[in-house]
């Protein structure tokens, strides 16, 4: 039943490469194993292609002519889900922490193993479902008329991702909107790492306790600190009281 529903609807994945060897072997290795394959070797044709249709993953080379995979993986970062995964000839750990910073779910370094390389394809298209799942949970627990949640003089508006104190609107990463989200729909209750985890969107498979130890430390600088207690060997509480 699986692979009917794989070959149906397959991913579509988007190879932006300057070297057409790599597109090719790229192409015909994934096209095999049932995938939608789409070329670019620029960012010009990267943004052609990705404006056409639906997207699932990029594949996006940090070495590109023009603007560079970098730079390009910060903007579809901030335009789009999509899953991002990193190629690069160089294998300096700079380069991981950055193109992480930037927005890019995973990292590989050429020359890479294809079978390795469609392991971690799978794996984050499957944690790209599972947090589409917890999104979904999340709405599913929202009064249809409802997308606004007050506490303590804060107003979390979660359809259009807003976060207002007074006439100031606090500007939130992705992942701190979702963490915070996570925290106002569960007020005074302990939320484990684990599960803080399954609701954010940093897809890459290192994302870990310290990752959510850093965006919580941005949301206490960008909050009353004192509304997001450290629960040793537990978790986090959000102490707000939530108005109705």
């Amino acid at each position: 039943m699986a692979n009917s529903i794989a070959y149906s609807t397959p991913h579509t994945v988007l190879v932006v490469d300057d070297e057409a060897v790599i597109r090719a072997r790229l192409k015909g290795y994934f096209e095999k194993e049932g995938y939608r394959v789409l070329e670019a070797e620029d960012g010009e044709q990267m943004w052609y292609q990705f404006g056409r249709q639906h997207v699932d993953l990029v594949m996006l080379d940090i070495n590109l002519p023009g603007v560079d995979g970098l730079s390009l993986a910060r903007e579809l970062r901030s335009r789009s889900d999509v899953g991002i995964i990193l190629v690069t000839g160089r294998d300096e750990a700079i380069d991981k922490i950055i193109g992480l910073e930037m927005g890019a779910d995973d990292y590989v370094t050429k020359p890479f193993e294809l079978r390795e390389l469609l392991v971690r394809v799978k794996n984050l298209l499957w944690r790209i479902s599972l947090v589409k799942k917890a999104e979904q949970a999340v709405i599913d627990q929202l009064d249809e008329n409802n997308d606004v949640i007050a506490f303590e003089g804060y107003i979390l508006e979660l359809n259009s991702r807003k976060l207002k104190h007074g006439d100031e609107i606090i500007k939130l990463t992705k992942a701190e909107f979702e963490l915070l989200a996570a925290f106002a729909l569960h007020p005074q209750q302990v939320l484990s790492r684990e599960r803080l985890m399954q609701q954010t969107s940093h897809r890459n498979q290192d994302v870990n306790d310290r990752t959510i130890d850093v965006i919580i430390r941005r949301l206490r600088n960008k909050l009353n600190p004192d509304l997001f207690a450290t629960i040793h060997g537990e978790g986090y509480l959000f102490s707000a009281k939530v108005e109705d």
